[in-house]
């Protein structure tokens, strides 16, 4: 396998993500394992909503990285928001039996982590904002 492409061009590899987005895309690829195999019977309700809720964070967060910062405060939180009702639907998921202890709680200790890091986000947003001072006319 060479490194160019039909015209002979060099291959470029994939641009980097935030790492914030890089860890939502890795934990969303060990969701998508799980959500293969679980029964039927949640697979086309509640596993169809928490895989579309994955979907929107990532898009959520993937538009807050190119916005100014003023304007990213309102997209973090509401990433927060869904990560925030992603644990509560996989609890249910866990609960009714339709997702295993130990895929219960990497998913868990997961989204822990990502919390963390959009609360840091927002934290650090917060104060950027608040010490701006508006332009005098």
């Amino acid at each position: 396998m060479n490194d160019f492409n039909s015209n002979n061009n060099p291959i470029k590899p994939p641009p980097r993500l935030l790492p914030l987005l890089q860890k939502v895309k890795a934990v969303y690829l060990v969701w998508f394992q799980y959500y293969q195999i679980i029964p039927k019977a949640h697979r086309h309700t509640l596993g169809q909503q928490i895989d579309d809720i994955w979907i929107e964070i990532i898009k959520v967060i993937a538009t807050a990285s190119f916005l100014p910062k003023q304007e990213k405060i309102t997209y973090v939180r509401s990433a927060i928001q869904r990560v925030d009702t992603l644990k509560v639907l996989l609890m249910v998921l866990w609960e009714s039996g339709s997702l295993q202890n130990n895929q219960y709680a990497i998913l868990s200790v997961k989204l822990e982590e990502i919390g963390k890091m959009l609360g840091g986000w927002q934290g650090q947003l917060v104060k950027q904002n608040s010490s701006e001072k508006p332009e005098e006319k």
